[in-house]
């Protein structure tokens, strides 16, 4: 860069001289010629620059003068204009800007290299504090935490929200417990699946308990480093102690809490101090008085048991999924700010998404009010809503089939799953079948509970089995075994799972009532899975690869008689599925209500 700026002073200071070049010349010995002939009227001598300017006889005054390149000493020609009596003659000497231009290009130069010095030592001075404030907490900190989220924004988890009420009455009127002996619990650990809205019951809290308030991620404790998540636990209980009563929330602890000593070749190290910083600091030697910790996680199975235990996490709240009531609830918060026709009947929603998060019904409002203003609505109505639920279930809806012999054979896999589903008793009503591919899936039919259901009995595993076998059936009984498609492949992956858990699980089979197999535990937890030896031997082993068959093939077995007999009902229905490409449950139910209705009367004597 400094040679370049060198050039560049150069080419400024030679600038004048090269200047010359573009105007009119005479050389040295034409000049003495024509002051010999008397051609020249007017000379002017610039000795700064070394020319002579020339002005001819009659040369116009608008013609700027010619230019001659002189010696450093010209006595001929001095002599000349000096014996010449009709020629003008002067010395007229130009400012030299050379020495200004050069100032001016170094100090340029100058503060150039000053800038760079300046820019490298702000970077040094940034790094360095960088490198001091590395164990520093990263936790965001808010002194009276403004959510803008109460309890009366978070519905569908009452018993979650009944818990932690009386934590913010802890941090409110503490001696209305203290009076009689009550000690505030220290922490509080909110269990559930992901997006039931633990998150929200902490952002709820920092709103209602007016408190400082501090939240971070488990992650953020983690470094590369060893020492530095033990030393952010430290400054961060540190700041909470000089703000208590406060509260911390971890939200995903289950990053920095795992157990310890647990995996192939030991923990980590850097996880392991973390941990064990945060469990002296939450109930150590000196104490945490006036704090309260939430934590939330999605997987308490991996969590260390001396995290669990009382006097750290005093209080673990499961945050299940929602009930029938609570997603009432929870539509109703959601629909608040959204324009929703009045012919949509919020309990009809919450009937249909029985396992639905309070994340997933907050998808199905937002979805249906994009789908509303895609359409150019002014209000949801019940097609958006039932367009929107499709879409989260199944996915983004692709472009219809062509009437073909695909087409057509996808409509009798998805009719078989619908009447064997329909004609097995505890199985679920259909809710609708449709040829429209949505996602990965080119047609679907979907069976919704009328109720939530917490315990499954035999037969409604067996009904199940059945009904996903009716895919498969009907391709079979249909088109023939050589015309069998790989669309039922992840409908027999559902039916070996259920089949081999009611085997080695359940209790179910001729095998007795015992557990021949527990849940799958990941091999990080350490327990003993790598070593661990089979639970049964071979005999076992044959024997309930056998009754997962047996299963198997009583429910198919089912599925060919419910479809053998009912074959005309099959060709209507597939008719029809063609032909509209969609069929709802309702209406699915009254044709075959009708069909057996009209078959009884066929079959009943005069």
């Amino acid at each position: 860069m400094i040679t370049g700026l060198a050039i560049a002073q150069t080419l400024l200071v030679g600038l004048p001289a090269s200047a010359t070049a573009e105007k009119d010349t005479l050389t040295y010995s034409q000049l003495l010629e024509q002051i010999d002939k008397g051609q020249v009227s007017k000379v002017e001598l610039d000795p700064a620059n070394q020319i002579a300017r020339v002005t001819m006889v009659g040369q116009d005054q608008n013609v700027p003068p010619k230019e001659v390149k002189l010696f450093d000493q010209n006595p001929e020609l001095i002599s000349r204009l000096n014996n010449s009596q009709n020629i003008e003659y002067e010395i007229n000497p130009t400012a030299d800007r050379s020495a200004a231009v050069g100032l001016m290009t170094n100090l340029l130069v100058l503060f150039l290299l000053l800038g760079i010095v300046i820019v490298i030592l702000r970077r040094s001075a940034n790094a360095s504090g960088q490198a001091m404030s590395f164990g520093k907490s990263r936790a965001r900190f808010q002194m009276e935490a403004k959510t803008g989220i109460t309890f009366q924004d978070v519905a569908g988890i009452e018993e979650a929200k009944e818990e932690l009420q009386e934590v913010v009455t802890f941090l409110k009127q503490p001696e209305k417990f203290t009076a009689i002996g009550a000690k505030i619990p220290k922490g509080v650990l909110l269990i559930g699946p992901p997006g039931t809205g633990k998150t929200l019951l902490a952002k709820a809290i920092a709103g209602e308990a007016g408190v400082p308030f501090f939240s971070i991620s488990g992650s953020e404790f983690v470094e590369m480093f060893v020492g530095v998540g033990a030393s952010r636990v430290r400054d961060l209980f540190k700041k909470a102690k000089e703000n208590a009563p406060c509260l911390i929330f971890i939200d995903e602890i289950d990053a920095v809490g795992r157990q310890r000593g647990a995996g192939i070749g030991g923990g980590n190290d850097e996880r392991e101090q973390t941990l064990n910083q945060l469990l002296t600091e939450m109930d150590g030697f000196e104490g945490n008085t006036g704090i309260i910790v939430i934590a939330a996680t999605n997987r308490p199975d991996v969590l260390d048991s001396a995290l669990l235990r009382p006097g750290r996490f005093d209080r673990q709240v499961t945050v299940d999924y929602p009930d029938l009531n609570g997603r009432l609830e929870i539509l109703e918060v959601h629909s608040r700010n959204k324009k929703v026709a009045s012919d949509v009947s919020l309990e009809g929603i919450a009937r249909r998404t029985p396992g639905f998060t309070g994340a997933d019904l907050a998808n199905v409002l937002n979805e249906a009010a994009i789908f509303t203003a895609r359409r150019r609505k002014e209000a949801i109505t019940a097609l958006e809503v039932n367009d929107a639920i499709d879409r989260v279930v199944a996915g983004m809806e692709g472009t219809p089939l062509v009437d073909s012999k695909a087409k057509r054979l996808i409509a009798y896999h998805e009719i078989g799953h619908a009447v064997v589903g329909t004609f097995c008793p505890g199985h679920d009503p259909v809710e609708k079948v449709t040829l429209i591919p949505r996602g990965q899936a080119k047609g679907l039919t979907w069976f919704t509970p009328d109720e939530d259901q917490g315990l499954v009995s035999r037969s409604q595993l067996l009904a199940r089995i059945t009904g996903l076998l009716g895919g498969r059936v009907a391709e079979e009984v249909i088109f023939g075994e050589s015309e069998v498609t790989t669309g039922a492949g992840n409908d027999l992956e559902k039916i070996t799972g259920l089949a081999r858990r009611m085997v080695t699980r359940f209790g179910m089979s001729e095998l007795g009532l015992v557990a021949l197999e527990g849940e799958s535990e990941p091999i990080f937890l350490g327990n003993e899975m790598v070593n661990r030896r089979s639970e049964y031997s071979e005999e076992i082993a044959a024997s309930i690869d056998g009754q997962v068959r047996a299963i198997v093939g009583h429910c198919c077995q089912k599925a060919y008689e419910i479809l053998q007999d009912n074959r005309i009902l099959v060709d209507k229905l597939v008719d029809l599925l063609i032909e509209e490409e969609t069929i709802e449950g309702d209406r699915f139910r009254q044709i075959i209500a009708d069909y057996q209705k009209q078959t009884q009367q066929l079959v009943t004597p005069a």
